[in-house]
């Protein structure tokens, strides 16, 4: 295992290893952290990532949600390209668009093979990057 040595500012400077993150990126990052600061967008990500698509009707009974509040959330998560969407019938069914999704989870979690990531929450686990095996 790898130990970072700790960066350093001294005297108002920085140290290389500091970087500051660049404006355009910031604001692209906000953007998405208010995309998935609500709860039901996080539920429908949730839900589309455990399946492998779900319709605007099946969602709205596991969300005990009416229909337009949906798919505006629907609409939202697709903009952003976190979700597609394939038209059957009457219905819009939705998935998860995987690359969109990890390259999410890159952007938020800074992932290489260098510095590998486990994303745990509850019973679930999303690996990122090249992990050990912990014998």
């Amino acid at each position: 295992m790898q130990v970072a040595t700790e960066p350093e500012v001294k005297d108002g400077q920085m140290s290389p290893e500091l970087k500051i993150l660049p404006a355009a990126s910031v604001k692209q990052l906000v953007q998405l952290f208010k995309l998935l600061a609500d709860e039901t967008r996080v539920r429908i990500l949730h839900l589309l990532q455990q399946t492998d698509e779900l319709n605007v009707l099946e969602l709205c009974k596991l969300l005990d949600q009416r229909q337009p509040s949906v798919s505006h959330h629907l609409a939202l998560l697709r903009v952003a390209g976190l979700i597609d969407r394939r038209r059957d019938g009457k219905h819009n069914c939705y998935r998860v668009v995987p690359k969109e999704f990890e390259e999410l989870v890159a952007r938020v979690f800074h992932v290489s093979e260098t510095s590998p990531l486990r994303v745990c929450f509850e019973n679930y686990e999303l690996r990122y990057g090249l992990i050990e095996s912990a014998e």
